[in-house]
């Protein structure tokens, strides 16, 4: 009788720590008004950088690594363009999304209804966790 591998249980592979985010509320409370169930942090023209502006960067990055064995420098100096064009377009949109967040709180009278400020007490959280999310080492 040879050994089939389907007979023999597998272990599980251990989820992955990327995938463990902390979460701020539960899966299951109501969700505010105008967020979607994909969560808050994808509501409209929440992207750090465009569709369309990834969809012009990812194939010049992708072309830089198909290009290397054949001329290395060029591929890494197309890839380093690639990496500051994103870097650029993703500080930009953070600087003005933190402009668009102060005026809606810093440019109003004292009088600031609690309304507003939790509203941008949330998109804080949603944007900070996001990038702290995206600071993670790889593989965590």
């Amino acid at each position: 009788m040879s050994h089939n591998g389907e007979h023999t249980p597998r272990p599980r592979p251990a989820t992955p720590r990327a995938t463990q985010m902390p979460r701020t509320e539960s899966a299951h409370a109501p969700r505010e008004p105008g967020t979607s169930t994909a969560g808050p942090d994808r509501t409209p023209g929440s992207d750090l950088i465009a569709q369309g502006e990834r969809d012009k960067l990812a194939p010049r990055l992708q072309q830089a690594l198909d290009t290397f064995v054949d001329n290395p420098r060029q591929a890494v100096e197309e890839a380093d363009a690639v990496f500051g064009d994103v870097a650029t377009q993703f500080t930009d949109t953070l600087t003005e999304r933190r402009r668009v967040l102060r005026t809606s709180w810093q440019d109003q009278d004292t009088d600031t209804q609690t309304e507003e400020l939790r509203v941008a007490l949330r998109q804080y959280r949603e944007i900070t966790e996001r990038l702290l999310h995206l600071s993670a080492p790889a593989g965590r």
